[in-house]
């Protein structure tokens, strides 16, 4: 079981992520900006973090620069969660320090393999 937060802005993306994480077995927390889920991330420490990247006031991008600069929260694993599948969001995530990329719509099977993959640390690999 991992404890995994969720920063989604959709409430029902973050239905459906909560779902497919619950009924694996794993706690969730979400968050439904950046703002809050930096805080969360800091204070809950979780095991993986799902981050949307379309987020209102600090995108995904800038609020994982946030979590990999802060020794605290650094080695969480960041799955970035989006409907874009360009390889320049793919690269940049990458270089901002995203472990993992899951694009939108999700299958509960897709989310789950990146999530374990993560949890095993693997580097993101384009």
């Amino acid at each position: 079981m991992c404890r995994v937060l969720i920063i989604e802005d959709s409430s029902v993306n973050m239905l459906l992520e909560a779902a497919v994480l619950s009924r694996s077995g794993h706690k969730t927390f979400q968050a439904k900006d950046a703002v809050d889920g930096v805080r969360m991330a800091q204070e809950v420490r979780p095991d993986v973090i799902l981050m949307d990247l379309g987020l209102p006031q600090l995108d995904g991008f800038a609020a994982t620069r946030i979590l990999k600069g802060d020794p605290a929260t650094k080695d969480i694993p960041i799955i970035a969660v989006t409907a874009s599948d360009t390889r320049a969001d793919k690269e940049q995530a990458a270089h901002d320090g995203f472990d993992g990329y899951v694009t939108k719509p999700i299958t509960p099977r897709e989310l789950m393999a990146e999530i374990e993959t993560v949890s095993r640390k693997k580097p993101l690999d384009f």
